[in-house]
């Protein structure tokens, strides 16, 4: 049995076509749990669960957070395999099936999708969105090649439910610990670039900065840093990197917003290591609500 586990917040507007797409990809004996606490996304929720007993709402009342919303809905799962995503992105057409045929190896324990940009390519946040999931694809593909260890996507990836630990609620990257625990637990990750999921990236800086602090600050917690895999930091993002991303660009300005992307990127791991390492704020803090990706 697969269960779909997807955590929403004020996304009344996408979830019903996030629900669409695996609804119409999902075998009948599948289920579909919606953590949401706000009343308009419920709304939406209960609207499809009276056509789809598929769909279920699973309310969150205290609002503690994504790692805390994961938790609730990681105990009312029923299924072996867990299809983890979000409320306000819309997985491919066909996304599903190349998701799960990994799985067929006992000792793959997640697969992650491959998260594509629908943002322009023509102003300057949407052409960083676009250097990012390029760079992304690509070191997956190496990695997985080598049977390398590989982070999962929070976007879009699948986990077998009995090597999910209860995620730490203060943690930045759920997707990040989710994936040091299963390879500490000597599974493999897989990845399948066919398992697309459309993402809208932020399109003001004030917005990238916060989306990334949140993320990226993930890899500064004890939970991810002190684990003996490693796959994200500033160190490997610059080594890695740098070349693929001025191999990107087609034209003089796109060269120019790569230059400014790397001076982002370093004005980004400079604030995760001070609010992160240096002040520990916490989530609450932290986590902030990115508008212009809804």
């Amino acid at each position: 049995m697969i269960s779909v586990l997807i955590t929403a917040y004020r996304e009344a507007a996408t979830i019903g076509p996030a629900l669409d797409a695996f609804l119409a990809q999902l075998p009948p004996e599948s289920e579909i749990l919606v953590v949401c606490p706000d009343a308009e996304t419920t709304a939406v929720i209960h609207q499809y669960a009276t056509q789809f007993p598929q769909v279920k709402h699973v309310p969150e009342p205290d609002r503690r957070g994504k790692p805390a919303a994961l938790n609730l809905g990681l105990q009312a799962v029923r299924g072996d395999i867990v299809v983890f995503s979000d409320g306000d992105v819309r997985i491919g057409e066909q996304a599903v099936a190349p998701l799960l045929a990994p799985f067929a190896a006992e000792k793959v324990g997640a697969v992650t999708g491959r998260p594509f940009s629908n943002s322009h390519r023509s102003t300057k946040l949407g052409y960083w969105s676009h250097v990012l999931v390029k760079g992304a694809h690509q070191t997956r593909l190496a990695r997985d090649a080598a049977g390398d260890f590989l982070l999962c996507s929070g976007y879009l990836f699948a986990a077998r439910r009995g090597l999910i630990p209860p995620i730490p609620e203060d943690a930045l990257a759920e997707d990040a610990v989710i994936s040091h625990r299963i390879a500490e637990q000597g599974y493999q990750i897989r990845y399948a670039p066919d398992a697309d999921v459309s993402v809208k990236y932020p399109t003001t800086y004030a917005d990238w900065l916060r989306q990334k602090v949140r993320s990226a600050g993930g890899y500064a917690q004890a939970y991810v840093r002190n684990s003996p895999y490693s796959m994200r930091s500033a160190k490997l993002e610059a080594q890695q990197g740098t070349r693929l991303a001025l191999q990107f660009a087609r034209s003089p300005r796109e060269l120019w917003w790569t230059l400014l992307l790397f001076a982002a990127r370093l004005h980004l791991w400079a604030l995760v290591f001070w609010q992160v390492r240096v002040k520990k704020r916490p989530l609450t803090t932290l986590w902030q609500r990115v508008e212009t990706t809804k």
